[in-house]
């Protein structure tokens, strides 16, 4: 965890950098979309550096440069550089760092730190999910009628057939949770489940670095993740299902109905 800590606050203050200067490029015509691949492409460099530094054989899998195999391909570090690219690039304070370590194919330890906030959410397997010295717990809170949602967007590609699924989808979950909000970071949205900021959250189209970290400091809090379509696992299924035991279950229920119907 101290390797992982190390590396995302490197990152970060590279970041924190660049993101001053999107104020400035989000009133030029051409925006600030070329500026921010390069900020994501930068933070990512600095975390697979510091990382490697630390654990030569481990290997790879990571949003800009895709799998990096070493010699120990039992442990792999999963890494989302720059985790709500949207909101960073038009100067939305909403945007974070992901890294996850699966060894033999369980996620072990999850890091999740949004620097404009100072938060930096993690949880080691087994180990209680914390930020920073404050013990996480999923809420309390039982009836889907005030619980507070999170939901993803419409899955790419953009396609008649996804929209169609997805607006089922908000709609049969809208007409039961009076609060549903889409806030454009993955990781956040699974760790703001896990400090029961929300009672749940889902989102189809993702991919492993939106999610290893997140789903494990959810666990930690003593939440419960799944696919949508609850199979056993949501990292690598491409969408997610978390929340505390009562709405996790109301809303896979939910959810379950619309896909079948």
């Amino acid at each position: 965890m101290n390797v992982m800590i190390r590396a995302a606050e490197k990152a970060a203050r590279s970041l924190v950098r660049d993101f001053g200067e999107v104020e400035h490029l989000q009133v030029s015509r051409k925006g600030p979309g070329d500026f921010v691949t390069a900020a994501d492409k930068r933070s990512e460099e600095i975390i697979f550096e510091e990382l490697k530094k630390a654990r030569p054989d481990y290997s790879f899998l990571m949003e800009e440069s895709g799998k990096v195999s070493g010699q120990d391909q039992d442990n792999i570090w999963i890494i989302d550089p720059l985790d709500g690219t949207h909101n960073f690039m038009h100067g939305v304070p909403h945007w974070c760092i992901s890294i996850a370590l699966e060894s033999k194919g369980r996620i072990e330890a999850g890091l999740v730190y949004d620097p404009v906030k100072d938060e930096m959410f993690r949880a080691e397997r087994s180990g209680g999910a914390f930020m920073k010295r404050q013990r996480l717990r999923v809420s309390g809170r039982t009836d889907l009628e005030s619980a507070f949602i999170a939901i993803g967007s419409i899955p790419l590609p953009h396609s008649a057939k996804n929209q169609e699924s997805f607006m089922a989808e908000l709609n049969a979950v809208s007409a039961k949770a009076q609060m549903t909000r889409r806030f454009g970071a993955a990781a956040l949205d699974l760790c703001y489940v896990a400090s029961g900021r929300f009672d749940g959250y889902f989102e189809r189209g993702l991919k492993p670095w939106d999610t290893a970290a997140g789903s494990l400091i959810v666990k930690e809090a003593g939440g419960f993740v799944s696919g949508i379509d609850a199979k056993s696992d949501p990292i690598y299924n491409k969408n997610i299902l978390a929340g505390n035991q009562a709405i996790h279950k109301e809303l896979q229920t939910i959810l379950k109905s619309v896909s079948t119907s």
